[in-house]
């Protein structure tokens, strides 16, 4: 049987906002994305932050700056997302 002749679908893949946290490793930022969230019980405004390590291939990141971060495959233990813009660049 041969393979179907229309190209495969791609998935979509996820993409978080969020701060630079740190820039210290060499083409590796730390990303922390914050979410609110209704708690389901209490139903107070809770905030969690999470923590992403990113593939910053021109180091072009500073700490502070508001940046979008996009899922994508593993590149080393920890690191599987990359940057893919400056949303907002820290103001001095």
């Amino acid at each position: 049987m041969s393979a179907p002749t229309q190209a495969r679908e791609t998935k979509k893949r996820r993409s978080e906002i969020g701060e630079v946290l740190s820039t210290k490793m060499d083409k590796t930022i730390v990303v922390q994305v914050v979410r609110v969230f209704r708690h389901p019980k209490y139903e107070k405004f809770v905030r969690r932050a999470v923590r992403f390590f990113a593939h910053d291939e021109k180091s072009e990141a500073k700490t502070g700056d508001m940046v979008e971060i996009m899922e994508t495959r593993p590149l080393s233990k920890r690191k599987r997302w990359r940057l893919v813009r400056v949303v907002r660049a820290k103001e001095v």
